[in-house]
């Protein structure tokens, strides 16, 4: 082995670890957290991490062979479709009156859709 494959197999499996570990804050966040909306936030943000950087230790182990370029791939798609999927769940609960929780201090999306001309408030109107 030369020293750039050691190098490489050591960066591979420092992002493994890091990834791992996020993943299992992810999950944690997941169980603990009091309500649907900071349960969004963990499982997103943190899991997102978890799994580009997974993604990542597989590139750099195995090289651009088709299975690296299928974790690179996996982990842009997951990179750029989770924070969209959050929101619009996040704004589905909303939508349909999932309360925060007893913590919350600020709701600025319902002070938004208290006005009428927000459609959230036509909806809400309208299936009453």
């Amino acid at each position: 082995m030369t020293a750039i494959d050691i190098a490489l197999d050591v960066a591979s499996t420092i992002l493994l670890l890091i990834g791992v570990f996020f993943v299992f804050l992810g999950m944690l966040g997941l169980l603990r957290l009091p309500d649907v909306y900071n349960r969004l936030h963990a499982t997103t943000k943190i899991g997102t991490l978890g799994v580009v950087s997974v993604m990542l230790s597989i590139l750099l182990k195995v090289g651009f062979s088709p299975i690296g370029v299928k974790g690179i791939t996996v982990g842009l798609f997951l990179f750029l479709t989770a924070p969209i999927a959050a929101h619009m769940i996040g704004r589905a609960a909303h939508r349909h009156g999932v309360g925060l929780c007893q913590g919350s201090v600020i709701d600025e999306y319902g002070k938004d859709c208290e006005k009428e001309s927000c459609p959230i408030g036509n909806l809400k109107t309208e299936y009453e």
